[in-house]
């Protein structure tokens, strides 16, 4: 097996292509979707989707009825199956035919010098510009038959499915156009019977508007029914008696647009992307409403039919990856995206607070502030939570707690912030106490050696939140948690008394690498005034650190843990989607070989962006898959109540993520090891 090959990693790649269609000539349409099919076939593309009727052209009206142009609709299908018959992709094509003396709108399968099956259209419209009862019969009965097509018979109806028995998960649906206009779409019911990639061969002519409604339609049902949805529109060529043509192209994939081309092209092009099998599969077994839905309308979608057939993909070759994939799948990196998601995350945090302080009887907040991100972020979430409920700042009980490795730089920032937010600040220093406890246990620190080991760091961390819990008791107030969804992935947090511990904590929902674009959009938006706003920029200027080992150097927990952006990248794909290391690896890969590709989120600082080879891509995924599976479940078992915030997940035993704390990596190890993780 090839690791570069994308057919390895449950991707299909498709096409919606649309061209230059001739009036009434099926032999120069044939030759154009043969262009297209070639094309296709050298990019690896497993289905390709051509326009409705495009072997006659669509708006053709009475010439649909006329046996010289259907006999030569046939003559061109033929041609099209003989020369398509070394080709990779199922060609999806538009064309009218006979059967029992009415004439169907119809899609035709065609893959390697077969024909599939024939799916009719299902509502042809008779309405404002559309005429089609004139000439085409509707075909939502047509279930369970047989069409005779280029001599042998072939199944015929709306309840075809067609399974690529050597691509687990690609399973196609076709309908036609106004189809999925209709409240139940054919497609809803094929998605519920098995259907993974849904297409539609459209006709549809172009007015102000219609092609954003198309995109809404195309994106709800990919959406729905947790599907791909391939479209393709005519294009030139098209009758302009009354009428004009854009030849829209989309690809969505449970409600993400993955790719289109530009419209009103002047000549042939194609929308192509990889669509991911296993993402669908995997969305459809979580949400259990979707079975739910399928055993309602059972009757419905019990008899579907399915048609196999062998692509027999290119799966030792390296054909790239043709879909976007965020380098921060938690952080969007378009602007008006990531200002969204970080209006509602913070707000999300500030209300879920809210409600616990209300709840509660009202509290004083206590929290520790370190001067570093998490710690800054979760205070102005306070702040603001105290604005909102009307209640003064001073209601914050705010500590800074130095020890042994903290340095001016940050305690500066840590008092600079408390004084501009106006809340209650103290100092509190640790090391005499610590300096008790280690000598008190016999730790070689007491007695002058250099020992930092993890009970020289927990003690810290542990009087530290001991403190917190016992000044909230003293002064009616509760603790309130500033660890961080990544740390609490990679169990970096000390457990029970330290800082796995809280009454509350309103960052347990939010990774690593969006806390840094959160604080930006507190500045950016103008939440606290400009001195505020100073000092939390010059917070995030701070490198990442525990500050719990003295010396010269700064401790750096990223060169020890690893960086958080490989670890949030690993854990939104494993935690959101299940996916296999060996998968996440190639994304990863995808994702971050080369800085120069793909767009980064606004505001990251250029002097941060980064790349990473596939070794030190493989070197950091062991390291989460051993830490996530194999040792931090216990932590996460016992973590305070907060709030989810990213539709990626929570890690919350009450509600994404349950796991046993005894559990083990070796099967997520194995995986990597299938491969050979070398550079391309």
């Amino acid at each position: 097996m090839s690791f570069w090959s994308i057919y390895q990693h449950g991707f299909a790649r498709v096409a919606a292509c649309t061209g230059h269609t001739v009036i009434a000539d099926p032999p120069a349409n044939a030759e154009a979707v043969l262009r297209h099919a070639r094309r296709c076939a050298e990019e690896g593309v497993a289905v390709a989707v051509f326009p409705e009727l495009c072997l006659s052209g669509y708006a053709i009206d009475d010439l649909l009825l006329q046996d010289a142009m259907l006999d030569d609709v046939e003559t061109a299908l033929a041609t099209v199956v003989a020369e398509s018959a070394d080709l990779l992709p199922v060609l999806v094509v538009g064309a009218p035919l006979r059967h029992r003396d009415v004439i169907y709108n119809c899609a035709v399968l065609i893959h390697r010098g077969r024909i599939l099956g024939v799916v009719p259209k299902s509502y042809p419209p008779n309405y404002r510009e559309f005429y089609e009862r004139r000439q085409i019969a509707g075909g939502d009965g047509e279930r369970g038959g047989t069409i005779r097509l280029g001599g042998a018979d072939v199944p015929f109806g709306v309840d075809l499915l067609f399974a690529a028995t050597d691509v687990p998960g690609l399973v196609l649906h076709t309908e036609i156009c106004e189809d999925m206009w209709v409240p139940v779409p054919p497609s809803a019911e094929a998605a519920l019977a098995g259907a993974t990639v849904l297409v539609n061969l459209s006709g549809s002519p172009i007015t102000v508007g219609r092609a954003e409604d198309r995109k809404l339609l195309c994106r709800s049902a990919s959406s729905r029914c947790l599907a791909a949805y391939v479209y393709a529109a005519a294009g030139l060529g098209e009758s302009t008696t009354d009428l004009s043509w854009d030849g829209q192209t989309l690809v969505y994939e449970n409600g993400v647009l993955l790719a289109e081309t530009d419209r009103f092209p002047l000549g042939e092009q194609y929308a192509v992307a990889d669509v991911d099998l296993d993402l669908l599969r995997q969305e459809r077994q979580r949400m259990g409403t979707f079975g739910e839905n399928r055993r309602t309308h059972a009757a419905r979608t019990a008899d579907f039919r399915t048609v196999s057939f062998e692509l027999a993909p290119p799966a030792t070759t390296d054909l790239g990856l043709r879909r976007r994939v965020e380098r921060f799948p938690f952080v969007p990196a378009d602007a008006e995206r990531l200002a969204l998601d970080c209006y509602e995350a913070y707000n999300i945090q500030v209300a879920g607070l809210q409600q616990r302080l209300a709840a509660i009887g009202g509290p004083k907040v206590v929290i520790g502030v370190s001067g570093g991100l998490d710690s800054t972020h979760a205070l102005i979430v306070a702040a603001r939570a105290m604005d909102r409920a009307g209640r003064p700042r001073s209601d914050i009980l705010a500590f800074t707690l130095p020890g042994f490795a903290t340095s001016d730089h940050t305690k500066d920032n840590a008092h600079r912030l408390m004084r501009a937010l106006g809340v209650t600040a103290a100092e509190l220093d640790i090391t005499p106490t610590a300096r008790l406890m280690l000598k008190e246990i016999g730790h070689p620190f007491a007695a002058g050696e250099p020992v930092y080991d993890v009970t020289f760091e927990n003690v810290q961390a542990g009087l530290r939140t001991d403190y917190l819990f016992r000044l909230a008791n003293q002064r009616g107030g509760i603790v309130l948690g500033t660890g961080d969804l990544s740390e609490l992935a990679l169990g970096w947090s000390t457990y029970g008394v330290g800082d796995q511990m809280s009454h509350y904590n309103v960052n347990s929902g939010v990774p690593k690498t969006l806390i840094q674009h959160l604080i930006r959009w507190v500045i950016s938006s103008e939440q606290f005034d400009e001195e505020t706003g100073k000092i939390l920029a010059a917070i995030l200027d701070t490198e990442i650190s525990p500050e719990l080992v003295p010396g010269e150097e700064m401790q750096s927990t990223e060169s020890k843990i690893g960086p958080y952006a490989l670890h949030d990248f690993t854990l939104f794909h494993v935690l959101r989607y299940g996916f296999r290391p060996s998968k996440i690896a190639f994304l990863a890969w995808h994702a971050w070989h080369d800085r120069e590709s793909g767009a980064w989120p606004p505001g990251f600082p250029e002097a941060d962006r980064g790349s990473y080879d596939l070794d030190r891509i493989r070197h950091w995924l062991e390291v989460f898959i051993r830490r996530f599976f194999a040792f931090s479940q216990f932590k996460r078992s016992a973590m305070p109540n907060g709030p989810k915030v990213s539709a990626g997940g929570s890690l919350s035993p009450r509600g994404d993520w349950r796991a046993p704390s005894d559990g083990t990596a070796q099967a997520w190890l194995r995986d990597l090891e299938r491969f050979d993780l070398t550079e391309a």
